[in-house]
């Protein structure tokens, strides 16, 4: 078995090839921009795991290779105290899959990623209006990937709409600034 920090390949007795490692962790800060942090709160994968939807293991993202699924169970994902962790059980007919197990244990690739949208979120700004923002519900989860250059450094996670997150850190940047206004001129009366 060869270790790559949280990710791993493993054969079993009866010759199946096993991938399994986390594809997020919790509370691991990741930077969106210069900005701007988050992290993924703990339990924030419950209601994907509860739901019924199927979600796959791709490689890098690509939806023309698929690894696994969690219908047929071929991927099982659970999630701990450190984060969402899953097992992708290898297909030896599948020439993409098994190249894949073999680029992870080879150490060429060692990183994870995820596919999701974000249901539930909360944010915070410091005193200097850096954003940080906590993913409390991670709702529907897609995939999950083992990737060659994952976002989340920590964690090996990440793959989601940019654009849409770009959006709506423009939206919540102008609401900060209209606070943060609101503010000044607050303070700016009271030295008056």
């Amino acid at each position: 078995m060869l270790k790559l920090t949280d990710f791993e390949t493993r054969e079993t007795e009866s010759g199946e090839m096993l991938l399994s490692g986390y594809f997020a962790k919790f509370n691991s800060p990741y930077e969106v921009f210069d900005d701007w942090t988050e992290t993924i709160a703990p339990s924030a994968f419950s209601r994907a795991l509860a739901s019924e939807n199927d979600i796959k293991a791709l490689w890098n993202h690509d939806t023309n290779i698929a690894l696994a699924s969690r219908v047929n169970r071929t991927l099982t994902l659970e999630q701990d105290d450190i984060g969402l962790r899953g097992t992708i059980v290898i297909n030896p007919y599948d020439s993409d899959a098994v190249n894949a197990y073999q680029r992870v244990k080879r150490g060429d690739v060692s990183g994870c990623s995820f596919g999701f949208d974000v249901s539930v979120w909360d944010d915070e700004y410091d005193a200097d209006g850096r954003r940080h923002t906590t993913l409390r519900e991670i709702f529907p989860l897609y995939e999950v990937s083992p990737c060659t250059f994952p976002a989340y450094e920590a964690t090996e996670v990440y793959a989601r709409n940019r654009e849409a997150f770009q959006k709506d850190k423009l939206r919540r940047d102008h609401e900060f600034e209209k606070w943060r206004a609101g503010i000044l001129r607050r303070i700016k009366k009271e030295w008056h």
